[in-house]
């Protein structure tokens, strides 16, 4: 497959109060947003806060854009993305990914 990869991926995150949820939301914001400029191949990144408060909605959604599917794929090997994937350890819960070429 040739050309660009978009990435998706949400979250619920652990926490028992909503003021534990939400602390656990800012951080995974922060530490995927922190990843900005640190990955070859990544041309976007979107991170988003959920505020819809339904019970089946997730907490946080990543959307990234690769230049190719090997630049996806080295993602997932890159230090910057395992360092980020162990700052946050198992504070989410449940994960759902999507991949697709962008139209």
């Amino acid at each position: 497959m040739h050309g660009p990869v978009r990435h998706i991926v949400m979250w619920r995150v652990r926490g028992d109060t909503p003021e534990q949820r939400q602390a656990a939301r800012l951080k995974v914001k922060a530490a995927f947003e922190s990843l900005r400029g640190r990955i070859e191949g990544m041309t976007h990144m979107e991170i988003g806060l959920d505020i819809s408060e339904v019970d089946y909605a997730c907490d946080v959604v990543l959307v990234t854009e690769f230049s190719r599917l090997e630049d996806l794929k080295s993602y997932a090997d890159h230090p910057e993305h395992l360092r980020v994937r162990a700052e946050l350890g198992d504070l989410r819960v449940t994960r759902h990914q999507v991949d697709y070429p962008v139209p």
